[in-house]
């Protein structure tokens, strides 16, 4: 019994030395470096919003306490970003892309092919928080309710495919029949909104609800703009309470439902973290522990808080399988999906 013991305790001093060496072998490696985020949206947005916050605290959580740098890279519905972080930035753990969920799966869903990346491939860090997403419109529209939008038409503004700001309203637009004017090709949403804000559109959809209600609050205390739908397959409370349907609920058959369940079901992942493949495993998984760490950092959590951002992480572990479940959906699925949010079809 001594003996086995004994033996016990050496494994278990040996199990706590590789862990050990292991932490040392991180330390040694980030410390002094710099650890880069590649934020893919231009300044001002909700992506750069939640970019930033996580910057300012994810240091103290990774072994070495590197200093964080953030980059912004639009464009391409963050495609360029993801590009650069597969392609181009060392595969060494210290470039971290924060990308559009668009861009996640425009591989599946997307006009175009994107041969320079291959987004089932990224190592994915975590995801920030699982956001509500909307339609807005300016209250002096003629459109009142989205009931409406299938008898008046709406100006709406958005970026670039594989942009929620892009593909949902176009997906309403071909699917449901909403009389949606899409006029895309601005470089993200805070040029959209700029653009609502200044009366050259009347509308945008695929916004998150957290980020533009923190962003924008007066738009909503002064009744200049307002919640039209919700484009996710469930309720967000805040706005459940304030009366804003759901699209899926305009749904005429079994299959409009299902396409837009699957559309939609990327919202689940609304601002994933990725570094690139070929990263060795040991910092994968210190920077998907990191991740979390800081997600649930009280002094993140407090500031996410008075800036009226929700904070509802996933792990790295967790948002891999659920990339990988998704990307094994059924290809007729996946072509009728495609051809919803395609920007030619009406």
């Amino acid at each position: 019994m001594r003996s086995r013991a004994w033996l016990l305790g050496c494994v278990a001093s040996l199990a706590l030395t590789g862990v050990a060496q292991a932490q040392e072998a991180l330390a040694s490696f980030y410390k002094g470096r710099n650890l880069t985020i590649i934020i893919g949206s231009s300044p001002g947005g909700g992506y750069d919003l939640y970019g930033r916050l996580i910057s300012r605290f994810i240091a103290r959580h990774v072994p070495g306490a590197p200093t964080v740098v953030v980059q912004n890279m639009p464009g391409a519905a963050s495609n360029i970003a993801a590009s650069y972080v597969y392609n181009v930035a060392p595969k060494d753990g210290t470039v971290i892309g924060a990308l559009f969920m668009g861009a996640v799966v425009e591989p599946l869903f997307g006009d175009t092919k994107r041969p320079t990346h291959d987004m089932s491939k990224f190592n994915y860090i975590g995801n920030a928080n699982s956001d509500a997403y909307v339609c807005l419109v300016r209250t002096d529209a003629s459109v009142k309710t989205f009931a409406d939008v299938f008898d008046k038409e709406l100006i709406m503004g958005a970026s670039a495919e594989g942009a929620s700001t892009r593909d949902f309203p176009v997906l309403l637009r071909n699917l449901l029949g909403a009389k949606f004017k899409v006029v895309a090709g601005y470089p993200g949403t805070r040029e959209i909104n700029l653009a609502l804000e200044k009366g050259e559109v009347q509308g945008a959809c695929g916004e998150t609800w957290s980020s533009v209600a923190a962003t924008y609050p007066t738009w909503f205390k002064e009744n200049l703009v307002r919640p039209l739908v919700q484009e996710s397959n469930t309720g967000y409370p805040a706005l459940d309470k304030m009366g804003i349907p759901l699209a899926r609920d305009f749904a005429k058959t079994d299959e409009q439902k299902k396409i837009l369940e699957l559309i939609y079901s990327q919202t689940t992942f609304g601002r994933p973290y990725v570094v690139a493949p070929g990263v060795p495993e040991e910092r994968v998984v210190a920077l998907r522990k990191a991740f979390m760490a800081t997600m649930n950092d009280a002094d993140l959590v407090g500031e996410a808080r008075r800036m009226n951002v929700d904070i509802e992480p996933i792990a790295g572990e967790d948002l891999q399988k659920i990339i990988a479940k998704l990307y094994a959906t059924p290809q007729e699925l996946v072509d009728k999906a495609k051809a919803a949010i395609a920007f030619g079809n009406k």
